[in-house]
């Protein structure tokens, strides 16, 4: 058969390859920013000014310059932005550097479409960068790992598209028979994500023309889809594709062929099917209802097998290489990325048992458990894949293998002063939560004992970043040197013999597997059954079954101000420190709401769109806040958190006590929660909303004049500076905040106690 020639697009993979490296910065320098204000959380006040003569600040000396920031740099904020910065930006980035150099190669073809290549990198940018503006401002939707407001998820669906358009156009192109292992789980990572992003962002703008929308889920239901989303975004973004990804480039960097092909198939299909059954297990213990948590737990112990399979293929394909890896700093890389690979996939299980997952969920631990696998397994591969392609691609060597080892060691020594420091922590503070007295009172009553007991080892976090993002710093002095001593080659000549034409139908004698591998189409629809059947399975009983939440007579819908309050609440991304699901234990009945107190009931979530259980507790459980506190306390704690509890780590939130609240599309968010989601407003509630609003409000304001008479002194102060100009406190954000803050768990106060054991 006659050799064709063409040429491999290293164009494409340049572009993903520069923003892989700029964009792990920018992630890096968030994680670090969002890790120092967990023991400084004055850092927004030393930036842009105080009123608090204790704290040195760059600024005037004022207060105004916070102010100004409107809570950009809030730790709620920063901390979305750094997990968005870092899938998103960095792992997603790099996939796609490493699929379109690797795709070409095993297809050998030229990518379909130059045209698309280009479009899915420009959309996937701005995307990225629409993401940083939005986030900064406020605008977001709470949902962890998919914080994106409905435009933005828009178009990561319209280039999520474009990009599997020209993966299997390209597929389809080919030049080799039968479709390497890479190319499976590029596949298998197309389908699942686009299967995962669809249904978890289904939402309801406010309108077009607002970035403002609401989960077509509530409460239990829209937990259940979100982790079934987040724990698979976590497999089909920061696990299958990289997994491809090693498939292709540690072999290729060690010269050795994959260890087992057999190990790989099996590999393959029983993580894809697997991995989209475990999601429940983040949900241990709250409302959801308990089959589901158990099949989270089964499935989540399974994923040990095949994830071990994998790691095992990987670190068997050096036999007979590894004095290579005493030599080469870019098998180094790729040798302790896959063994945090490893290591994050049995602990991942182990964290799923009910057993240990009463002791480390809401703690740091999970912290921990988790940067193994992005700083290790995501970050390593990444950074190997970096060094094995800036040689290749500009035909020279490495400007410095010495520089590549010192990124090695700086960041096996960040990995290990970060997650040591957090599971010690995490321990520290699953222990102090559960230690109760002989006489039935808990050791820590007070929440800010257990947070100061574990900043010393907040800071060795904050060590552990630091040099991580050294060795980052190197690796882009490595880069530029490199580039600078080679050429860059924008298109490769290659050659091989085009594909005959023999059908698709299996011959006899042939392997299924083998038959398979030869048909994309038969193996994609394989695949998306294979990735279907656990969603299916779990997510359709609870969203049908009406009897999967039980009703609540008691719990009514939010009034028009709490409405509000919980959207200034998700704005300022409160429920990355607080969570609102307190667990059947003796400890957190005890601690949350006192000994005559109710654990959270399914019931209780039906109007919360999106839900706000939490994944971590920095701060306490709220959601028996309500009635705890007097609302002036709530009011100064909102200005300064070090006034009414000192040590607190909390940020100050004093724009809400500044900002005028926007009431101008409160009816319409009540007519959308009536039309849409069937919230029985009546009529005349909505019609009367912003008296209702109002009522509320001064209510409030008037408990907080008769609670703190210094804060009425410096309202009246503020008036007659302001005149005409000044804002009632009752048209104010910080009256919305309060309201729903007072409102958490008020609807249901009874003295009955119904607990698992916590024994």
């Amino acid at each position: 058969m006659e050799t064709q020639k063409f040429n491999y697009d290293n164009n494409i993979v340049r572009a993903f390859l520069y923003a892989t490296i700029a964009f792990g910065l920018v992630g890096f320098l968030l994680g670090l920013t969002a890790a120092l204000m967990l023991f400084y959380p004055e850092l927004p006040e030393f930036l842009f000014g105080t009123d608090d003569t204790t704290i040195k600040s760059l600024a005037s000396g004022n207060i105004q310059g916070l102010i100004n920031t409107q809570g950009a740099l809030g730790f709620g904020r920063i901390r979305m932005l750094h997990t968005s910065a870092v899938i998103f930006a960095f792992v997603c980035n790099s996939f796609f550097c490493g699929a379109y150099y690797s795709m070409q190669r095993l297809l050998k073809t030229r990518m379909y479409s130059d045209t698309l290549s280009w479009i899915h990198f420009w959309t996937w940018q701005i995307m990225i960068v629409s993401v940083v503006i939005t986030f900064l401002m406020g605008i977001n939707t709470s949902k962890e790992y998919a914080e994106h407001e409905w435009p933005i998820d828009i178009l990561i669906t319209i280039s999520w598209v474009i990009f599997g358009i020209n993966m299997f156009g390209t597929i389809a192109k080919r030049r080799v028979r039968h479709l390497y292992v890479a190319i499976w789980f590029y596949m298998g990572t197309w389908l699942a994500v686009a299967m995962l992003h669809i249904f978890n962002n289904l939402e309801v703008p406010l309108s077009f023309t607002t970035w403002k929308s609401y989960s077509i889920y509530a409460g239990a239901k829209d937990a259940l889809v979100q982790w079934w989303y987040g724990h698979n975004a976590v497999a089909f973004v920061l696990t299958t594709p990289v997994l491809g990804l090693m498939y292709y480039f540690l072999p290729k960097a060690a010269d050795r062929p994959v260890f087992s092909y057999k190990l790989s198939i099996i590999h393959f299909w029983s993580l894809i099917f697997v991995y989209l059954w475990a999601g429940p297990h983040h949900l241990q213990y709250t409302a959801l209802p308990a089959w589901a948590q158990a099949v989270g737990t089964g499935f989540s112990i399974m994923l040990i097998a095949p994830s071990w399979g994998g790691m095992l293929n990987g670190l068997l394909t050096l036999r007979g290489a590894w004095d290579k890896v005493r030599e080469n700093p870019i098998l180094k890389f790729f040798v302790v990325a896959v063994t945090c690979y490893g290591m994050a996939t049995f602990e991942g299980p182990l964290l799923a048992t009910k057993s240990l997952n009463k002791i480390g969920h809401y703690t740091d631990w999970v912290i921990g458990h988790v940067h193994i696998g992005a700083l290790g397994w995501n970050g390593f591969m990444a950074f190997g894949i970096v060094y094995y392609l800036i040689p290749v691609m500009w035909r020279t060597q490495l400007w410095s293998r010495k520089l590549a080892n010192w990124h090695f060691w700086l960041g096996t020594l960040g990995i290990i002063f970060y997650a040591v420091p957090m599971y010690i922590s995490g321990f520290t503070q699953g222990l102090m939560w559960k230690q109760f007295n002989p006489d039935g009172t808990l050791v820590w009553k007070n929440w800010l004992d257990t947070v100061t007991a574990i900043i010393p080892y907040y800071k060795m976090r904050f060590l552990g970043g630091l040099f991580y993002i050294s060795g980052a710093i190197l690796m882009v002095v490595n880069v530029i040197k490199t580039i600078k001593a080679g050429s860059f080659q924008k298109n490769v000549p290659a050659e091989a013999p085009a594909l005959a034409n023999i059908g698709s139908a299996r011959k006899e004698g042939e392997g299924i597997h083998l038959w398979i591998e030869r048909t994309p189409r038969v193996m994609a629809i394989l695949a998306f059954i294979t990735v279907a059947i656990g969603g299916l399975v779990e997510i359709i009983p609870t969203l049908t079954l009406k009897q999967s939440v039980p009703t609540i007579t008691a719990v009514k819908p939010y009034s028009p101000l709490e409405l509000e309050g919980r959207d200034l609440y998700i704005r300022e991304g409160c429920n990355a420190c607080h969570s609102q699901m307190i667990r059947p234990f003796r400890d957190e009945i005890v601690r949350f709401e006192g000994k005559n107190g109710q654990y959270s009931k399914a019931g209780e979530f039906v109007y919360d769109r999106p839900f706000l259980w939490g994944s971590k507790r920095t701060g306490p459980d709220l959601q028996r806040e309500g009635g705890r506190n007097p609302d002036s306390w709530h009011f100064k704690h909102m200005y300064n958190p070090r006034i009414t509890s000192a040590g607190s780590i909390m940020p100050r939130f004093p724009w809400l006590i500044s900002n005028t609240l926007d009431r101008t599309k409160t009816v319409d968010k009540m007519k959308l929660m009536k039309n849409y989601f069937d919230v029985p407003y009546s009529k005349a509630e909505i019609d009367s909303a912003n008296q209702w609003a109002d009522n509320q409000a001064g209510a409030i304001v008037k408990r907080i004049y008769s609670e703190a008479k210094d804060v009425k002194d410096q309202v009246e102060k503020d008036r007659a500076a302001k005149g005409a100009s000044f804002v009632p406190l009752e048209k104010r954000e910080i009256v919305a905040m309060i309201a729903y803050l007072q409102r958490l768990g008020t609807d249901i106060k009874t003295t009955q106690i119904k607990t698992a054991s916590a024994e």
